[in-house]
């Protein structure tokens, strides 16, 4: 099938698909005889897993480190639940960071009068250098 055809199957975009495979993601695509790209069966899977891993926020290092333990039938789940727990570690770090901008955020809001007056306690923490 072609990349068309493979972008829909996975859900990953063409344009995604082949930075993938310029960065060594994925491995590159076999081509027809016209230089076009074709996907195998095997090749939608990997899409599909990579883009179950982006989805859960793995980064690209942490994908292809994915893929490797998936294609390797000698690895070690302990592995895998490493490379999980450490991201799971890094996601509830981003998690406290977001909350700490949602309570700074709503702070402002709740000092703000939100009338016709120029004057904005949102704007002058913004405003502020820490």
């Amino acid at each position: 099938m072609n990349i068309g055809q493979a972008s829909e199957q996975s859900g990953i975009s063409p344009k995604m698909i082949r930075y993938y495979e310029q960065i060594g993601l994925l491995d590159s695509a076999k081509r027809s005889n016209a230089g076009y790209r074709i996907y195998s069966k095997q090749d939608i899977k990997n899409l599909c897993f990579v883009r179950q891993s982006r989805d859960l926020g793995f980064s690209s290092k942490q994908m292809k480190e994915l893929l490797y333990l998936w294609k390797n039938t000698d690895r070690q789940s302990a592995d895998v639940k490493q490379l999980t727990l450490t991201h799971i570690e890094t996601l509830n770090q981003k998690i406290a960071q977001l909350q700490d901008i949602v309570s700074s955020l709503q702070l402002s809001a709740d000092h703000c009068s939100g009338d016709e007056n120029a004057d904005c306690a949102i704007l002058k923490d913004l405003e502020q250098s820490k």
